[in-house]
């Protein structure tokens, strides 16, 4: 119990290993814990990088997109609906659960994976 108390003791006054999320919203008060004693500057950590093969957000090439619907029979959740008018599919992030089952089957590529994992918002379109 002793040690626990410590080592919160120690942590109190050290920099902090993250940045405040989200960091650009941070209200002012926040932004003056992350200011830069020298520069008066926020000082932020950098983003750590994605690694090779990472499963982000979907992006959807239109143009690329022949309307075989191979995805929209591999999706799990329904997240990837046909529409017959256009002849395209509707991509429907709020669903996904990111398989990558739609990237994989897809011929002609129109559907990959980005390193966008920032997703969380107020609205679920």
């Amino acid at each position: 119990m002793l040690t626990m108390q410590l080592e919160l003791l120690k942590q109190l006054f050290r920099r902090a290993f993250t940045n405040q999320f989200p960091a650009k919203h941070a209200p002012k008060s926040v932004n003056a814990l992350l200011k830069d004693v020298k520069s008066g500057k926020a000082k932020l950590n950098p983003p750590v990088p994605t690694p090779e093969g990472f499963r982000g957000k979907i992006a959807y090439d239109r143009k690329k997109c022949i309307g075989c619907q191979m995805c929209v029979r591999v999706c799990p959740a329904n997240a990837v609906v046909f529409d017959p008018k256009e002849r395209k599919i509707s991509y429907h992030l709020f669903r996904c659960t990111f398989c990558g089952e739609c990237v994989n089957v897809c011929p002609v590529k129109c559907l990959t994976f980005t390193n966008e994992f920032l997703l969380a918002d107020y609205k679920k379109d």
